[in-house]
């Protein structure tokens, strides 16, 4: 961190510049504050001759958009964004993003102070990487953000701040064109060969940070830097100096097949089976590292915003430094806390300026200094700026490999090389949008987002050292971010959107008095909520109520975590995420089922007669696929409730009756009656494509025949059903024997591949299961998991006494358990090992409550249909308890509908009928 410099901006927006926090290739960061709120922010701005390039400025906000969709947990929650219509006199668009600051140190500038990082640090930074990874792959996206340079780490666990290439780029340099051309920093065998990369490419990425966090270097150091792309792709890591526990981890992570590579979910499970946060509880930094982060913390809360700025008015244009000669001296100075201006310090212990850090992926190495141009991306020394003490990084001075992956700024055409070279691939950005890559095998929290992948092109020369150059050229408009909501195992939910909506878990408002809060006419976002008692719910940032005058709300769910969208008997409506009001509704999709889509720019609504997709800014109807039309060899074709989704995909059930005519009579005989026969399907459908992937026959349900199916798991090769016991018609039912059964479906072909029963789970057992292949089941009064291929047991929790167990929420390394009794818990999803159980204190009867995980994964929500809790979802600790008193009027009608809830970044939405609650959670 470093005083700012003379050409440096004073203002972003209603943030006023306080301190340069760091820089990139692609940006700089600044430490800033909000002078009418006392807010700290860190905003990365992108440097301007490159925030004119039309692509960087697109694909800059792709990866702003992406940071936003995976606020929580790891990543600091975006604050604000700089408005391209507030374009300064000079026409310079404005780049930037705002984030919460949290106070941390880049890993690169930690490793410089205290050298490599012991084993429980090293599991809680890859733990905590593995996660958000978990969360990007879920929907078929690539990261291509981790470098030494990009992660933080804080007091209580590390924090990502780069969302695609551009933020981990080594160098970024606009070119003639509208072109950029980016150098990466780490790169992978798969890049080097010139193919695709995927979600395995940044488990490699991910296996070379933590290699160097835990050893001062990358593992394919020793040897020629010419040669370091060739290293790379065919000679085995050194990884002798990191701790043996985690060697074998890591060298999974660094395999050459992308194939051989373990999934995100299971490296963060390897690494911290209870998680990152509840590894890190008590602290997990060396004390050099919590005393440097304590240091830059107490400076940053001690710098003094200038007089001038603390006049401004808020949201004021960005505005550059005047002249040195017309500024006031004092502002070019940091205040230092009291502590440390207590006694001049000497003039002789002074230290002298430091040049500011480099992360390691954008030092060059000594050998390859004398043939580097001065312009090829290095961060020349600032030395009339002012240095923050005892801050200063100590960079390593081996970690060269970093480097030698990096192309100059100019690719120019091949010379006769020193020395043998291995070419790298030029990898080459397509001019169509980018799309995201096909699903990993993992399934992660909610999330979903921009793909950052860098297709490759045709294999090109390279000079000694270098590494891909992304070419980027103009492109359309880049491709609609995928929905966070949409993560696989989020979206395997949606079969519970039948009649109550797309929703499970809760929020609070236990005193609604307040007349401050946001109503759904509010335009504005509501403020920010009030600090409570123990156990009282937040204030909501606001609350809808669904009109008396419309049929209640049949389902709903989130779209693009922008949208609300509620479907009734009478119509299809979307209310606001950012401030509860209702901004559309369409007759069309009366009946109709909302489902989200990953991938897709568009609401998608399934109705009773067609497949529709909504605007989302006025609801108007872009494209309709009619069921006559698209299953026109099924006439009369009904379709039921959607099982399911994972990315553009849905699953779905429909029937339809075809007349068997009767047999021709013998001579004599009176003819037979024809028959009416249902026939029943189930179905694989693309709502970007908007085409059908395939269809297999079923058996037809109870009458009218459609029978009603929820996906319980999907993997890499099938997806796994559960047929709702209701559907069955009653000779199953006595055929099954009261046992209940899941069906494995080809996920390319849709055949039946095979149906099992496990154990003694019952027809109406709550059952639910993972990508890894596991199944749990509730089996009389206990939790049981088996192998979903062989049925065999795995483990067994007891339930408590006269109870049973509902469907239990897979998060990482845990299952949360929700039983009967309303009792809710969590246990080890490898061992079954019961890590707490605690009560909601709810008494009654009724079905299990329903759970749902924040989207930090921090906070485990119960809904039933008395009242919603909120639990740590660590240890189990209760928060607070929300119930909703339902209709004020003396004649109010008397609302007894279960609490439901869909959760997103930091909110929650609680659901009783036609109240909706947006609850702050963390």
């Amino acid at each position: 961190m470093e005083a700012l410099r003379q050409d440096d901006p004073r203002r972003f927006g209603r943030f006023t510049v306080l301190a340069r926090f760091d820089e990139g290739a692609s940006a700089v960061r600044y430490v800033a504050r909000d002078i009418a709120t006392g807010e700290s922010a860190l905003i990365t701005a992108a440097r301007p001759e490159l925030a004119a390039v039309p692509v960087f400025s697109r694909r800059f906000q792709a990866e702003a958009l992406t940071a936003e969709r995976l606020a929580g947990g790891w990543v600091a929650p975006p604050l604000d964004t700089g408005d391209p219509a507030e374009t300064p006199a000079d026409g310079a668009e404005p780049l930037w993003t705002a984030a919460g600051y949290v106070p941390a140190l880049p890993l690169a500038e930690a490793i410089g102070i205290a050298g490599p990082l012991p084993e429980r640090a090293l599991r809680i930074l890859g733990a905590g990487i593995a996660e958000i990874l978990s969360r990007v792959h879920a929907a078929g996206s690539v990261l291509q953000g981790l470098a030494p340079g990009t992660v933080l780490l804080a007091a209580d666990g590390p924090r990502l701040t780069a969302f695609g290439p551009l933020g981990a780029a080594a160098s970024a340099e606009a070119r003639p064109g509208g072109q950029l051309s980016v150098r990466l920093g780490y790169l992978t065998p798969e890049q080097i060969e010139g193919k695709e990369v995927s979600a395995a490419s940044d488990l490699f990425v991910l296996g070379l940070l933590l290699a160097y966090a835990a050893t001062g270097t990358t593992p394919f150091t020793e040897g020629p830097a010419e040669e370091a792309t060739r290293r790379i792709a065919e000679d085995e890591p050194e990884l002798d100096a990191v701790p043996q526990e985690l060697r074998e981890l890591i060298a999974s992570c660094l395999a050459k097949d992308p194939d051989q590579r373990p999934t995100a979910g299971t490296v963060a499970a390897g690494l911290a089976l209870e998680g990152a946060a509840g590894l890190a509880r008590g602290g997990w930094l060396p004390e050099p590292l919590a005393a440097a982060v304590a240091d830059q913390e107490a400076r940053v809360l001690a710098l003094e915003v200038p007089e001038e700025d603390a006049a401004a008015e808020p949201g004021q244009a960005d505005t550059p430094a005047a002249p040195e000669d017309a500024r006031p001296e004092a502002p070019r100075t940091l205040r230092e806390p009291e502590s440390a201006r207590t006694a001049p310090e000497p003039e002789d212990a002074r230290p002298l300026p430091a040049p500011p850090l480099e992360a390691p992926a954008l030092r060059k190495p000594a050998d390859a200094a004398a043939s580097a141009s001065a312009g090829d991306g290095d961060i020349g020394e600032d030395r009339g700026t002012t240095r923050f003490l005892n801050t200063g990084p100590r960079p390593p001075q081996n970690d060269r490999p970093t480097t030698q992956l990096a192309l100059p700024h100019e690719l120019t055409a091949a010379a006769p090389a020193a020395h043998p070279v291995q070419p790298a691939a030029p990898l080459a950005l397509p001019a169509a949008p980018v799309t995201p890559q096909p699903h990993s095998h993992t399934h992660g929290g909610p999330a979903p987002y921009p793909a950052a992948a860098l297709p490759a092109g045709p294999a090109g020369p390279a000079g000694p050292g270098q590494g891909p150059m992304v070419s980027l050229p103009l492109p359309p408009a880049p491709a609609p971010a995928p929905d966070p909501a949409a993560s696989r195992r989020t979206l395997l939910t949606i079969a519970a959107a039948a009649v109550g909506g797309l929703i499970v878990g809760g929020g609070s408002v236990a005193a609604l008095g307040s007349g401050d809060t946001a109503r759904a006419t509010d335009d504005k976002p509501a403020p920010k909520p009030r600090r409570t008692l123990p156990g009282q719910a937040p204030e909501p940032r606001w609350i809808y109520a669904h009109p008396a005058s419309e049929s209640s709300p049949l389902t709903t769910a989130l779209w693009q975590d922008k949208l609300l969208v509620v479907t009734s008997e009478s119509q299809a409506s979307a209310v606001d995420l950012r401030t509860g009001k209702r901004l559309w509704q369409r007759a069309d999709g009366a009946k109709g089922q909302a489902a989200p889509a990953v991938g897709a720019d568009l609401v998608f609504v399934a109705s009773p007669t067609e497949f529709l997709w909504l605007s989302p800014e006025n609801g108007k109807v872009v494209h309709r696929v009619r069921y006559t039309e698209a299953f026109d060899d099924l006439p009369g074709l009904t379709v039921g409730r959607l099982a399911g989704s994972s990315g553009p995909v849905i699953w779905f059930t429909g029937s339809h009756t075809v007349t068997v005519k009767a047999p021709k009579p013998k001579k004599g005989k009176k003819k037979g009656k024809d028959k009416e026969v249902v026939e029943a399907y189930f179905f694989a459908y693309d709502i970007v494509q908007r085409k059908e992937l395939w269809r297999t026959p079923v058996p037809a349900g109870r009458a009218p025949g459609t029978p009603a199916y929820r996906v319980v798991a999907e993997r890499s090769a099938d997806v796994l059903v559960r047929q709702d016991a209701a559907s069955l018609t009653a000779a199953e039912v006595k055929k099954a024997k009261g046992k209940g059964s899941v069906r494995s479906f080809d996920q390319k072909t849709g055949k039946l591949l095979w149906t099992r029963q496990y154990g003694a789970a019952s027809l109406e057992a709550a059952t639910s299961g993972d990508e890894d292949g596991t199944l749990y089941a509730a089996v009389g009064q206990d939790l049981q998991s088996f192998e979903a291929d062989t049925t065999k047991p795995l483990w067994r929790v007891e339930g408590s006494d006269g109870s049973w167990f509902g469907t239990p929420l897979i998060a990482g390394p845990l299952i949360h358990t929700t039983e009967r009794s309303r009792l809710v818990g969590a246990v080890e999803r490898e061992s079954g090992r019961l890590v707490w159980r605690r009560s909601t204190e709810v008494p009654g009867t009724g079905p299990a409550p329903s759970l749902t995980l924040s989207g930090s994964g921090k906070t485990l929500i119960a809904a039933d249909a008395i009242q919603v809790t909120a639990f740590s979802a660590a240890d189990g600790e209760r928060l607070w308890k929300f119930q909703d008193i339902g209709s004020a009027a003396p004649k109010g009608e008397t609302v007894s509908a279960s609490y439901r809830t869909l959760a997103f970044g930091e909110t929650v939405v609680v659901q009783r009928d036609r109240s909706f609650y947006a609850f702050p959670v963390a």
